[in-house]
């Protein structure tokens, strides 16, 4: 069978075609891609009894799992000033008192390379990492982990936030060699 097509033929026309295309080929008996059922019900017989689920044992209760074991909730810090009081050992390094003082040991420490604007936003570059104002960031002083959030950045100037204590310092470039 051949089929000619005009040149204009407009949608009605096309569609037109395409039915009577698709009436001829099924009035030719084309054949299904579906298996009959007689032969579809020994493949559901056989996926039916592989997917049974079987009875599994009961887990021994004081069986660690190894994908949540005790303790893995804890910071490194903590978990190592755990390991040492279930040790015997006292935890090493000296006690500060207040959110101020461990600020301002804290602030000494990490000194930041410079700034840099992404749009109109400043970040203050520590590393290899940028910091956005309002973001917190975790800082670990003498086996102890401190929650500290960048509050304000100018030209020269950065604050720091611990609880509620506040310390600026000043933003030092890193001396290139």
């Amino acid at each position: 069978m051949k089929l000619y097509l005009p040149h204009s033929l407009d949608l009605r026309g096309l569609l037109t075609v395409l039915v009577t295309v698709c009436v001829l080929g099924s009035a030719r008996g084309a054949l299904s891609d579906i298996v009959s059922p007689e032969k579809r019900r020994v493949a559901v017989e056989s996926a039916t009894k592989l997917a049974k689920l079987g009875i599994t044992a009961p887990v021994p209760e004081k069986l660690v799992s190894p994908f949540s074991p005790p303790g893995f909730e804890l910071s490194d810090a903590e978990e190592r000033a755990a390991t040492d009081l279930a040790n015997g050992k006292a935890s090493a390094g000296p006690k500060t008192s207040s959110d101020r003082e461990i600020l301002e040991q804290i602030a000494t420490k990490i000194p930041p390379s410079g700034t840099i604007f992404i749009g109109d936003e400043p970040r203050l570059i520590f590393g290899k990492n940028n910091v956005k104002i309002g973001a917190h960031f975790t800082v670990t002083l003498n086996g102890q982990d401190y929650d500290l959030e960048l509050v304000n950045i100018d030209r020269t100037n950065f604050t720091l936030r611990l609880n509620r204590e506040e310390i600026t310092r000043p933003i030092k470039p890193a001396k290139s060699q």
